[in-house]
């Protein structure tokens, strides 16, 4: 019975399109009460597991986390050390979040069936900087693999 019932579970989630180790990979609880269901918005808290100051959240992008305009603003810049993409699934449906301003300095990616990344520490961007609390600008993308930097 057992056996039947785990294998259930993984096909509803392989028909959901979310494999078994990206929901286990999910393990903050309050990520787990803050998550909206899909509502098209990219969000970023100042601590690990969605909690701290909640530095923003957006459909929209942001070149610069630290300047005075856009949904990310000031102090916003290298504070985050969660985020989540409740986006609407579809074309453009990841975040890249970037190390520098205007979309430089290496990237990192967030898939709609990731949910959330509620703790930072452990992710590095693509030029092997560390993630956490280094979120310079965010853009919605179709995919990631071709991302110029």
């Amino acid at each position: 019975m057992r056996k039947t019932a785990t294998a259930l579970a993984a096909l509803g989630l392989a028909v959901l399109g979310v494999s078994a180790t990206a929901t286990a990979a999910h393990a903050g609880p309050t990520c787990n009460s803050k998550w909206p269901g899909r509502d098209g918005m990219v969000r970023a808290w100042q601590l690990d597991d969605c909690s701290g100051i909640y530095l923003g959240g957006t459909e929209s992008y942001d070149t610069d986390w630290g300047n005075s305009s856009g949904p990310f603003q000031g102090s916003d810049e290298n504070r985050a050390s969660s985020v989540m993409n409740s986006g609407y699934v579809g074309s453009y449906d990841i975040v890249a979040f970037y190390r520098l301003t205007n979309y430089g300095g290496g990237y990192t990616c967030l898939k709609p069936g990731e949910l959330y990344a509620d703790d930072l520490s452990d992710n590095t961007f693509s030029t092997d900087y560390p993630v956490d609390n280094r979120i310079s600008s965010h853009r919605w993308v179709d995919s990631c693999s071709h991302i110029l930097t």
